[in-house]
């Protein structure tokens, strides 16, 4: 099944195709500042008003799945749009694509960062520091629209404190799944509308495979690694896990991923900061962020191992769900466990800014006078993330200096 297009004759599968999709995706990935959100902004102009791959409601239909499941929203965006263009080999390339320029420049660095003494570098202190601003950017924008009023706000307030309290590998999917019954309980009576079906280019049979293939991983893995002193195992393991219960996008994949890599020892809190902080000042999604740790980790193989696993799930779900998504999406109780989740996510958020940020980036008077220049730059001055990024690191190299 392909989408119609009148601007567009080419076989969905030819070569050319693929290269322009290929192209257009490299493109983004170059240039696509401000997180998913804004991610979505550039697809929609680059995707759908320039080239016309797909109608409005159709890819506001695949922005909702997207936000849904777990997983990185922008990038399982530009997966679907990939697929339904071109197939899954078009899937496939336009990650690629939007991807790739965010993996190399992250390696790059954590080579860059390979023998400093990071805590006497003075801008990786400031890339620090901004992490601590754009994140609380994000739970302000998010908890304006996610928890607005005081139930949502006392789901997300009390995921916060018990995700501060109980920290360990399960803590963060068992918070999200309850914060999805909570939500069914206070939004039983919601009313859902009807959408518009999307046309998918991939049958139910290889939809379910997906999603076997997904939770067989889930449960596997973890046993493997128990069983084997493979160290490459427990990195595939990690990685895949973190990215199969992320909700919310990049910056909540940040507490999972510190309790991963940092308690094992895998690298130091100091030095995943400032990868942190670095993934900011790149374009493309968030979760790219892996490919930096799995470089501190184990090099390069390391860096393509570690993306790979993070990203596997987001695959792996938006494959397996794009057909079955108009029936979800029509179901009362799904979008009422949705509530209680985006509550949940806020909350997550939450917890993240004071640990491990906050505790490890404002030390004294002059780091929280920094980080206040920087959010007030970033929300009311609204100056796109890079500058922000190169402030906190001029920033960073002033107070070392002072």
């Amino acid at each position: 099944m392909t989408w119609p297009n009148p601007n567009n004759e080419l076989p969905k599968r030819s070569l050319k195709a693929l290269m322009e999709i290929f192209v257009v995706s490299v493109k983004l990935g170059l240039t696509s500042f401000g997180g998913p959100i804004a991610h979505l902004g550039y697809f929609h102009n680059e995707y759908i008003r320039k080239r016309q791959w797909m109608d409005e409601r159709s890819y506001a239909d695949l922005v909702a799945l997207c936000q849904f499941i777990p997983g990185p929203a922008s990038s399982q965006v530009g997966i679907g749009i990939g697929t339904m263009r071109a197939g899954l080999l078009g899937g496939l390339i336009a990650w690629l694509g939007f991807t790739l320029p965010s993996v190399i420049a992250l390696v790059v660095f954590a080579y860059v960062l390979t023998g400093l003494d990071i805590s006497q570098v003075g801008w990786i202190h400031g890339l620090k520091i901004v992490a601590v601003a754009i994140v609380a950017q994000a739970i302000l924008g998010m908890g304006q629209k996610l928890a607005p009023d005081k139930i949502r706000a006392s789901i997300a307030i009390a995921v916060a404190v018990i995700s501060l309290l109980w920290q360990s590998v399960f803590s963060q999917a068992a918070l999200i799944i309850s914060a999805g019954l909570m939500g069914l309980v206070i939004s039983r009576n919601t009313e859902v509308q009807d959408a518009p079906a999307l046309n998918v280019p991939i049958t139910r049979t290889f939809a379910a495979f997906c999603l076997t293939l997904f939770f067989g991983l889930l449960i596997a893995l973890p046993i493997l690694r128990h069983h084997s002193s493979s160290e490459w195992v427990a990195l595939f393991d990690s990685f895949y896990r973190s990215g199969s219960i992320v909700f919310g996008g990049g910056h909540v994949v940040l507490p999972i991923l510190e309790q991963e890599v940092v308690p094992p020892g895998w690298i130091s809190k100091e030095d995943f900061l400032a990868g942190y902080g670095a993934a900011q000042a790149v374009p493309g999604p968030l979760f790219t962020f892996a490919a930096y740790l799995g470089a501190m980790t184990k090099g390069v193989f390391g860096a393509i191992l570690a993306t790979i696993a993070i990203f596997l799930p987001a695959f792996l779900l938006i494959l397996g769900t794009l057909p079955f998504w108009s029936a979800l999406r029509n179901n009362r109780h799904i979008g009422a466990a949705l509530v209680g989740i985006n509550a949940a996510v806020v909350g997550i958020l939450l917890a993240a800014l004071y640990n491990p940020l906050w505790t490890t980036a404002i030390i004294d008077s002059a780091d929280f006078a920094l980080a206040s220049i920087l959010f007030l730059l970033l929300v009311f001055w609204k100056l796109p993330p890079w500058t922000i990024v190169m402030a906190g690191m001029i920033g960073g190299t002033l107070l070392e200096l002072f």
